[in-house]
């Protein structure tokens, strides 16, 4: 027994970025193989954008990985802290959503979590639950757990703070609330990105001060960065992959990422076990295999798990068609202008550049083609008729000109 509790806190451990409590989490994971009794692991997320990406998934599959070693997992939608908005690692206070917005968005995350996590060993849970039952009275206990010159020990607090930068009560409450989230769910574990860390040492805190008899475990994992390589994937920077793109716009997402950053998507979303990729590099390394070999593999492997195999053989079929030969995407957008737009102003319109700045520049550089045909023009201005437009390798739209 103690080689397979070895071997599931290998499983357990990839890619994280610190663990606090391993002992205990090495011993449910014992008891489970003994007595078959399974404890209870969480993560939490705020419903604020209406579909999950790549970067929330890191957490999922881990859960989904604590399942497969007697976890009971509560996933737990902040629809009352989502209200509030995190502050972690951030420089201003946030915008709070309405109840409605959260509520439309928490909707599209119980739909797509079951695509990674086992139905049988999951529970979804709302924190307005157990939050909305404190009362007036519940709150202002709760604040008594915890001390400003604790709450300040938080980097972001204590930045903003020597800054005189404004921090408002409800900031405060952020943590406070999280963290008695693992006291209304008696958890073992609790899960988060690693800039939750303070958030999830305050749910350890307030377990104590509550009387339970048990302090979670803490595990962090690295934020994932996105399509840029530089910046935590996020739907407001655009740098996302979303888990409900359709599976040619996801495949091609996931083949345009750096070489470098395809280890990490490797070790933090692929099922694959930790020796498979290792043999993966040292082919790369050794010439044997290609990187872009290799990153097909991954990008059919992310594809397919969320759509289907053969729709990801398609998406692969389709992005050789398009990128290594002539071919224009059976998805590109269809949009109308009228006759005598200028080039420039429709690129702008048509969101494949940024500003008719950037058009320029574009054009300039050699990366504009229209009908397959590269145009040097940037002052091309169209006449009636269909346009099959193209910037760079990936953005392509059909213009009909009236």
């Amino acid at each position: 027994m103690k080689q397979k509790v070895q071997e599931a806190m290998a499983e357990i451990t990839r890619g994280a970025s610190e663990f606090i409590g391993a002992d205990y989490i090495a011993s449910l994971v014992g008891r489970y193989y003994t007595t078959g009794e399974r404890f209870v692991v969480k993560a939490g997320f705020d419903p604020t954008a209406p579909d999950l990406h790549l970067g929330h998934t890191v957490l999922i599959q881990k859960l989904a990985v604590f399942q497969r070693y007697g976890g009971d997992v509560k996933f737990l939608i902040g629809d009352f802290t989502a209200t509030i908005g995190d502050p972690s690692g951030k420089s201003e206070t946030r915008k709070q959503l309405s109840a409605q917005e959260v509520q439309n968005n928490a909707q599209t995350y119980k739909e797509q979590v079951f695509k990674i996590l086992d139905p049988k060993y999951t529970e979804i849970c709302f924190n307005s639950k157990w939050i909305n039952a404190l009362g007036v009275g519940g709150l202002v206990d709760l604040t008594s757990k915890f001390s400003v010159a604790r709450m300040l020990e938080r980097d972001d607090f204590e930045k903003r703070y020597q800054q005189n930068r404004p921090i408002s009560i409800i900031e405060f409450m952020y943590p406070l609330l999280q963290g008695y989230d693992s006291v209304a769910l008696g958890c073992d574990i609790e899960l988060g990105g690693n800039d939750q860390k303070f958030n999830l040492l305050v749910g350890r805190t307030l377990q104590r001060a509550y009387g339970l008899n048990k302090e979670q475990s803490v595990l962090t994992v690295p934020l994932l960065e996105g399509l840029d390589g530089v910046n935590k994937m996020s739907k407001s920077l655009g740098n996302y992959i979303g888990v409900t793109e359709k599976p040619n716009a996801m495949y091609a997402k996931i083949l345009s990422i750096s070489d470098d950053l395809m280890w990490k998507y490797y070790e933090l979303l692929s099922s694959k076990t930790i020796g498979e990729i290792e043999e993966y590099k040292r082919g790369v390394a050794n010439g044997v295999l290609h990187p872009k070999a290799v990153k097909e593999e991954l990008a059919l492997e992310i594809t397919a798990r969320y759509h289907s195999l053969d729709l990801a053989q398609n998406a692969k079929k389709e992005f050789d068609e398009v990128f290594q030969g002539d071919a224009t995407p059976s998805e590109a957008p269809q949009m109308a202008f009228q006759k005598g737009i200028w080039i420039c102003e429709l690129l702008k319109l048509a969101n494949l550049c940024s500003s008719t700045s950037q058009a320029r520049r574009d054009i300039q550089g050699g990366g504009l083609k229209i009908n397959k045909q590269k145009i040097m023009d940037e002052n091309y201005k169209f006449e009636s008729g269909e346009y099959v437009i193209q910037i760079g390798k990936r953005k392509f739209i059909r213009a009909v000109i009236k």
